[in-house]
């Protein structure tokens, strides 16, 4: 966008121009994204800040995408009879025009800045309200490495960032019910020794005590219990498979266990694209040995942007190469389990807590 059209933006939702509002303004973006493009600047009162501004006409060509990917979905049902459209369709349009608003970003943003305050190694850029508004968002400046540079980081150190990234998607969604559903690596910045600041809140999913239960008791189920016929109750009473699906408990517990079989044992595991790889085949590569499973399989509305973990997540730790035992560090997240911290990360995180909570 140019220097003139992101001013513009501007004046029109803060009532300035940014050289009137800001010390210093950058009219170079120093990042660009789907929906709008990051500008740095110097506060009146001497903070360095980044200022994200809405491209202009963006909403208008993200109802037509809206449009279009309802048809898509819905043509999706060929190949995947199972799968209920009209829920998912209705999560995906809510989500997104949610990003379009950067003041409930800013509402999400504070959320997330709130908890984490004063991690040891989570960090979230706190949100300057006073320039802020629906089509502009401004936040404390962050700095740090790029993904790109940190795949060739040692192994030691892409351990640690794999096991900070792992503990802030999954500490967020069972600490306190949000999960930040954009796992991208661009959205990363990282220091030495596990340090990651975590950027961008437009795609935020809060979820209720009783939208998380089932979560919790699919992993009950498959992991602490081994009860893959309690597995299956659970995931149909969910939506997530239609019941009395002709299929035995075995090769339900097949197909859905391989996304569990990272903390199934008390092991070290290096997560690898191999593996993000064939977690996104069991999505959409019907042509495998679990292809009547996927096309029975549905995804419920309140699971559908955690769905990212599988699509996102487990990407980026495969590219990172990612090892640790990452059972212990999901005993650690998991509110049910008093688990004691297993590594140097989980030991600074739990000394955090204990002083939230003094």
């Amino acid at each position: 966008m140019a220097p003139e059209l992101a001013a513009g933006v501007i004046l029109a939702e803060l009532g300035a121009h940014p050289d009137d509002l800001f010390e210093t303004w950058d009219p170079v973006p120093i990042a660009a994204a789907s929906i709008g493009q990051v500008h740095r600047a110097m506060t009146r009162d001497g903070r360095a800040v980044a200022v994200k501004v809405q491209y202009p006409g963006v909403d208008q060509a993200i109802a037509g995408d809206l449009d279009n990917a309802g048809m898509l979905f819905t043509g999706m049902k060929m190949l995947f009879p199972g799968l209920d459209p009209g829920p998912l369709v209705a999560e995906l349009r809510e989500r997104i025009v949610e990003e379009l608003d950067y003041e409930l970003e800013a509402d999400n943003q504070r959320l997330f800045a709130d908890h984490y305050a004063g991690h040891p190694f989570i960090h979230v850029p706190r949100v300057i309200d006073e320039l802020s508004a629906r089509r502009v968002l401004t936040t404390e400046l962050a700095t740090g490495a790029r993904f790109n540079e940190v795949v060739d980081w040692p192994e030691d150190q892409r351990n640690l960032a794999g096991e900070t990234i792992y503990r802030f998607v999954f500490g967020s969604l069972y600490r306190f019910g949000a999960f930040n559903g954009d796992p991208h690596p661009g959205n990363y910045l990282f220091g030495p020794d596990g340090q990651v600041t975590f950027l961008d809140y437009g795609l935020v999913k809060r979820f209720t005590t009783e939208e998380l239960r089932p979560f919790e008791d699919m992993i009950k189920a498959m992991v602490q219990d081994r009860d893959v016929a309690a597995f299956r109750r659970i995931v149909e009473d969910v939506g997530l498979l239609k019941a009395g699906a002709p299929f035995t408990d075995a090769e339900v517990g097949d197909y859905f266990g391989h996304f569990y079989s990272f903390i199934d044992e008390d092991e070290v595991l290096t997560m690898t694209e191999e593996f993000a790889s064939e977690t996104v085949q069991r999505f959409f590569d019907t042509s495998g040995p679990h292809g009547e499973v996927m096309k029975a399989a549905n995804v419920p509305r309140s699971m559908v942007i955690i769905q990212r973990i599988n699509l996102g997540m487990y990407a980026i730790l495969g590219e990172l190469r990612a090892t640790a035992n990452w059972r212990r560090i999901s005993e650690e997240q998991w509110p049910w389990v008093d688990a004691p911290p297993s590594t140097e990360l989980g030991r600074a995180e739990a000394d955090w807590r204990a002083r939230r909570t003094a």
